[in-house]
């Protein structure tokens, strides 16, 4: 095991109407003048920003709204929330929606004290030396972001979308409202999406060239059987309150990255996705779904017991003492089985996503000599290996 410094301060309060306690928490850690900032007129029409208002009312918390993130949220609106909380002089924000709401938010938060661009943290060099608090009440089970150190943005970059993520001791929330009632009304698509999300942070840590770890690869293949077992159940039964707490809780330990220290990380697959995610405006879970089984079967030689591991302690398969290779593959086909079942796409074509537009996405990956991941380093011709694999991959 490696060494590693950890530190996770955020305040959580988990449980049915859990957004009612958000003057109480926004009061707790030093909030005066708020800005609530969400997605689309859903959390609006549903009741949920009227409950953040009624309780921050109650608290006597001035409060200003800003709405309107979209999916893989933009530079845009983090400039205008940044300028409204200057102008108003709002001391902390309230994220109400999904991880891109709390992209955007943690954007902001950092952007407001801070003199020059924002967009400067996410090129890499540079930490805000300040940065407001941040609270969330969050909507899906997903990403993660109610508890992790990460942000994703997505700028138009010289006429091209970029997409770049900055992690921060600073990103982290100062406390977060988890509500597993508000995920029961997602559509079976964004709920299969952030299950697929939360699989692939996990998987993300477990894929490791760390020896001794045992105790981490203990709560990763924990996690992963929880979501397993959770993740058929809640799509057959979406009112079901126990399998929503399950994979609700999950999404936070899978991204808090208690399951991540000690050990080398990977993040291939996800550099990759945020690619097609930012040419295609894809769903992260979607694309996830499509191209980490593929990087998968591309390294698994790497270490074939790993997989041979990942199969049998996660899905239940025995292994093939004589023939590893096709124990590994088959815990990687039960994968794809599950994701598959619940609706996700596989492969290029049921993504959207256009073979011809693997060079273009390469290249913007391997600029400037770049690789990826760190289980199997990366490069170009690699990338392009497990793009096509991807895209030429065909369901039984």
């Amino acid at each position: 095991m490696n060494s590693f410094s950890f530190c996770r301060p955020t305040d959580f309060f988990f449980g049915r109407g859990a957004e009612n306690h958000a003057g109480e928490y926004a009061k707790k850690h030093g909030g005066t003048r708020v800005l609530i900032h969400f997605g689309g007129g859903s959390a609006i029409k549903s009741g949920l920003i009227g409950r953040i208002e009624k309780s921050l009312d109650e608290a006597g918390i001035y409060h200003v709204r800003l709405g309107g993130v979209k999916p893989n949220p933009r530079a845009e609106l983090v400039y205008e929330g940044i300028e409204l909380c200057r102008k108003e002089k709002l001391d902390m924000v309230i994220a109400a929606g999904g991880g891109s709401v709390l992209d955007s938010a943690k954007a902001i938060c950092n952007g407001v004290p801070y003199a020059g661009d924002f967009w400067d943290f996410y090129m890499g060099g540079k930490k805000p030396q300040a940065h407001l608090p941040l609270g969330t009440v969050i909507t899906i089970a997903a990403a993660g972001s109610e508890g992790s150190d990460s942000s994703v943005i997505n700028k138009v970059v010289d006429g091209v979308v970029r997409k770049k993520g900055c992690n921060l001791q600073q990103n982290v929330a100062t406390f977060s409202l988890m509500n597993p009632e508000l995920t029961m009304t997602l559509p079976p698509f964004q709920t299969a999406c952030g299950a697929c999300d939360i699989m692939c942070h996990v998987m993300e840590r477990y894929f490791t060239n760390t020896k001794e770890v045992q105790i981490t690869d203990a709560m990763c293949e924990g996690v992963l059987r929880t979501m397993v077992e959770m993740f058929p159940r809640v799509m057959a039964h979406p009112d079901d309150y126990e399998a929503r707490a399950n994979i609700m809780w999950a999404g936070t330990v899978a991204h808090n990255n208690i399951l991540g220290v000690g050990r080398e990380q990977d993040w291939g697959s996800h550099r990759l996705e945020m690619e097609l995610s930012a040419m295609y405006d894809v769903a992260h879970g979607a694309g996830l779904s499509v191209v980490m089984p593929a990087w998968m079967e591309c390294v698994m030689d790497h270490d074939v017991t790993r997989f041979v591991q990942f199969a049998h302690r996660v899905f239940g398969i025995e292994p093939d003492f004589y023939h590893p290779e096709v124990t590994a593959r088959t815990g990687i086909a039960a994968l794809r089985a599950l994701w598959g079942a619940a609706g996700l796409p596989l492969n290029f074509e049921e993504l959207g996503a256009k073979r011809e537009d693997i060079p273009q996405m390469v290249a913007h990956i391997t600029h400037d000599d770049r690789t990826e991941g760190h289980f199997v380093v990366m490069d170009g011709p690699f990338i392009t290996k497990v793009f096509e694999h991807a895209a030429d991959y065909r369901r039984p």
